[in-house]
């Protein structure tokens, strides 16, 4: 089944008086339960198109549809609102709070759901206890590694059980070693079920996938 479905998407931008064409006609499907790395090197507008998937950057043309609703045709807060309960994000830069623990951190996207407290702690440590930090629930991110900051993000990411698993260089700041370990933690969740759709430089990652989509300059080079 066709999850995700793009069609002929442009991102253009201004920048010192000059046109910059960041997406020129991309046109992606992507399958429910599917795991794709999309390559591409600096400038190749590979970021550019995560954004504009994950609902936060508005295309300048085209159509991005998931699960049946076309993202762009919906008013602000209801944009705002499908992003929330549909898709989960994890960037390079972890962007965990730092004077929140390990457990708080991952509560966060749950802020905005009707749930007591004690329900929403339950549902971070599974979360948790699936990336393998079950154990560090009241640590501050400053007393955990690399690989581990990264997993509580991950953590984050998938609390609210996203449909879709957004990832932008996740593997950015971590050593070779980690970065296998991270990698084979999305592996693990995408065999349990769980779309992601991750943005990489390094070729070692598209191993893990189960198809790569090359950008250069904009456009797709192989689907």
């Amino acid at each position: 089944m066709t999850l995700i479905e793009i069609t002929n998407l442009k991102k253009h931008y201004v920048s010192g008086g000059e046109t910059v064409e960041a997406l020129r006609g991309v046109d992606i499907s992507i399958e429910a339960g599917e795991f794709i790395t999309i390559m591409g090197q600096s400038g190749s507008g590979k970021s550019t198109l995560l954004s504009v998937l994950g609902g936060l950057n508005h295309p300048t043309v085209g159509e991005v549809e998931m699960a049946g609703v076309k993202l762009y045709q919906l008013p602000g807060e209801k944009l705002a609102d499908f992003r929330a309960q549909n898709l989960g994000f994890v960037f390079q830069s972890f962007h965990l709070i730092p004077y929140l623990t390990v457990i708080e951190n991952v509560m966060l996207p749950l802020a905005i759901v009707r749930m007591s407290t004690a329900a929403k702690k339950s549902v971070a440590r599974q979360a948790l206890e699936r990336v393998g930090l079950g154990s560090k629930l009241d640590r501050l991110p400053n007393q955990l590694s690399g690989g581990e900051q990264e997993r509580v993000a991950i953590a984050r990411a998938i609390v609210n059980y996203p449909h879709i698993l957004l990832a932008d260089e996740p593997t950015g700041n971590l050593d070779s070693k980690t970065s296998d370990e991270v990698m084979a933690l999305f592996r693990e969740l995408n065999d349990a079920g769980q779309t992601v759709v991750m943005v990489t430089h390094n070729p070692a990652n598209g191993a893990y996938s189960d198809r790569t989509i090359n950008l250069k300059d904009g456009m797709v080079l192989g689907a």
